[in-house]
């Protein structure tokens, strides 16, 4: 067979492997607790159960692909058409599995082991993140990036909250901006704040606040003394307002003996959106850019 005829084939044989189904390439990512997943063709469905993944997706241009979502999965709005299903420790596996998805996408915090040990069973593999701070939200978006064929798109997206952070930080230039209480749970449920390692506390150090509960990590019970004696200088309540009775800040304001701490003489206790502090996806830009404009350009303003 000449060299010519041999180059020909080859070519051909090139060609015809662009336009003829065969096997596709295979893709092994690691998710974040050291597994291995080995997919034998593109993710087309997805069901994720956590609402920063959920952002995440939909922020990297792979909305289309999610088929299902855990029922606290409630941005961006268009999301809400999708199929919810039961999540957390009460995550309704019967209904993950009629949904027939490619991969559930789940986090280590919300579903158990056994959850997962159970899909794998029949055939759905799953994908767990757990993104305790803002450098694992970035973990998760390459995760999630290299899952649904969205590379470059999570790229730039890390890369626009990465400078977002920076410039931000920049501008706070070291500035103390006071102490600040994050009460994560009302009077009436029985006060939790948050303490360090959590997304508030980083976010407010960034910002220039001192967390009055920072020798305790993650949330913790606290009492009203406790809050009383710290005095902190900013209250940032994460209570959701029902329409009923006093707001969020209302009630905080009114507290018994509560009007000798420093945020209540000045009028600086805030009701924020928890999704938007709390969830480990693409808005904790938009949290910590609200921080820093009430912290410092509002205060400016006054002047």
């Amino acid at each position: 067979m000449s060299k010519r005829i041999l180059a020909l084939i080859l070519a051909l044989s090139a060609l015809i492997a662009l336009f003829v189904p065969g096997q596709a390439e295979t893709l092994t990512v690691t998710d974040m607790t050291g597994r291995e997943l080995t997919f034998e063709k593109p993710v087309e469905r997805i069901i994720v159960m956590m609402p920063g993944d959920c952002e995440i997706l939909y922020a990297i241009g792979a909305g289309d692909l999610v088929v299902g979502r855990g029922e606290y999965c409630r941005f961006p709005a268009e999301v809400l058409e999708i199929a919810s299903v039961k999540s957390g420790q009460e995550t309704n596996l019967e209904q993950v599995i009629a949904l027939k998805p490619d991969v559930v996408v789940m986090t280590r915090m919300a579903q158990s082991l056994e959850h997962s040990q159970t899909l794998e069973k029949v055939g759905i593999p799953t994908l767990v993140t757990d993104a305790q701070d803002v450098e694992g939200v970035h973990t998760a978006i390459a995760l999630l990036g290299q899952v649904t064929g969205k590379g470059s798109q999570a790229a730039w997206l890390s890369e626009h909250m990465r400078s977002v952070f920076a410039d931000i930080s920049a501008k706070v230039g070291g500035r103390a901006a006071g102490s600040v209480y994050y009460e994560a749970s009302p009077l009436q449920w029985g006060l939790w704040a948050s303490g360090s390692a959590t997304f508030m506390d980083e976010l407010g150090k960034l910002a220039g606040l001192a967390n009055i509960f920072d020798e305790s990590q993650g949330w913790v019970e606290v009492s009203e003394e406790q809050v009383i004696s710290r005095n902190p200088d900013y209250i940032l309540t994460t209570t959701m307002y029902t329409g009923t009775g006093p707001t969020p800040v209302e009630e905080v304001m009114s507290r018994v003996g509560w009007h000798r701490i420093t945020a209540i003489r000045e009028n600086q206790v805030l009701n924020v959106d928890g999704d938007i502090f709390t969830v480990p996806g693409p808005r904790l830009m938009d949290a910590l850019s609200f921080l820093y404009g009430y912290l410092y350009d509002s205060k400016a303003a006054a002047e």
